[in-house]
């Protein structure tokens, strides 16, 4: 075989796989879904990909997105920053061309350079971190629930207006939720008039108890607790209160706003409160969904499935509107229309939030979260 009947050969075979890879590329429209799949806070995560799962069956049944099947490709982060880019980097290279998530903020904060600088747009159902939208960085970054400064505002107004408390320890476990959701509590607080912040500190997440913490606000003689954080430290200061014999009112975030505080704490948490999505339980497409996801998986949903189930929406309806998966032109297409979703009809303004969406205030009522605000 002469060389140059070769190279001729071999370069024929480099475009055959090169518009093989294409092909394979182009068969199906991906969605990818990253998040808390495993671990502590898998509760968060699974139930975003089962909603992205039956909204890209919807779609597919009904015989596509611009002639394609969408496909859902997941990926585990634990909500560990770390593993987060690693997640951003692994879907990027499996070609999605939008992505569903992250659900911690400290680890959609850490992935969210990787997908800028790849034109790829990410909507998250749960990161609530206020910067995320408000700093301007993230010009691909959306999502379908409002943000901390609203949350954290709506947390110490229910505590000074409807509680009627004066003096407030506000706690946070540190990290980019916890910390900036308990901040914004105590700017409301501060600027008020109405109570004051008799502590405001930080704990380390995973320690055995926190009864440290708890004996300082017994110190400054607190009338009520806010906390800034999840459910596993959540737990614990629960926990801890009741065994001390603290009535004290205890208010947190939509990071314990769930049923694994039940599950952990038991009795110890009834009477606690949390901040949560607007309950839209009678929101006929949500209705749907939920009965979708029994059918399916023979469960009721979990955390934030509303939240994903309209992410997933959003993003089909924007990539049907743009008739394109062209990053310029879906995330034109998310800000100028509104779409109806599981958690009511909403757009995106310019900074990427969901207009439509905001926050109540919710109590464990014998044994079950009940909206009381």
């Amino acid at each position: 075989m002469s060389k140059a009947l070769w190279k001729s050969l071999c370069l024929a075979v480099v475009i055959c796989l090169a518009a093989a890879g294409l092909a394979s590329a182009q068969e199906t429209i991906k969605i990818g879904v990253a998040g808390a799949h495993t671990g502590d806070l898998a509760n968060y995560g699974l139930p975003t990909i089962k909603a992205a799962e039956l909204v890209a069956k919807s779609v597919n049944d009904a015989g596509g997105l611009l002639g394609k099947k969408v496909e859902i490709v997941a990926q585990d982060d634990q909500c560990n920053p770390a593993q987060a880019t690693s997640a951003a980097n692994k879907l990027i290279s499996d070609h999605v061309v939008v992505v569903i998530g992250h659900i911690c903020s400290g680890a959609t904060k850490a992935a969210l350079p990787i997908y800028k600088s790849a034109n790829i747009p990410v909507m998250s159902p749960s990161a609530t971190a206020t910067t995320l939208t408000q700093s301007g960085d993230y010009p691909n970054f959306f999502r379908t629930i409002s943000y901390d400064a609203i949350q954290g505002k709506v947390s110490a107004e229910f505590a000074m207006d409807k509680l009627g408390l004066k003096k407030l320890a506000v706690i946070h476990d540190k990290g980019e939720y916890g910390k900036g959701y308990a901040e914004f509590a105590k700017a409301t607080i501060e600027k008020s008039g109405k109570a004051k912040v008799v502590l405001f500190e930080g704990i380390t997440p995973g320690e055995p108890d926190y009864e440290t913490i708890l004996l300082k606000v017994k110190q400054v003689g607190a009338d009520g607790i806010i906390f800034g954080g999840y459910h596993p430290e959540a737990s614990k200061l629960v926990m801890g209160m009741v065994k001390r014999k603290m009535k004290l009112p205890f208010i947190s975030d939509d990071g314990v706003n769930g049923e694994d505080i039940l599950k952990i704490a038991g009795a110890d948490a009834e009477g606690i409160y949390a901040s949560g999505p607007e309950d839209y339980s009678n929101n006929p497409i949500y209705k749907a969904a939920v009965e979708a996801h029994k059918k399916a998986y023979g469960s009721e949903p979990g955390m934030f499935f509303g939240q994903a189930y309209a992410a997933a929406q959003a993003y089909t309806n924007a990539i049907a509107k743009a008739g394109s998966t062209d990053y310029a032109a879906v995330t034109k297409a998310l800000r100028d229309n509104l779409v109806e979703t599981s958690v009511g009809k909403i757009k995106f303004d310019d900074k990427g939030d969901a207009i439509g969406v905001g926050f109540s205030i919710y109590q464990v009522q014998k044994g079950k979260w009940t909206m009381v605000k």
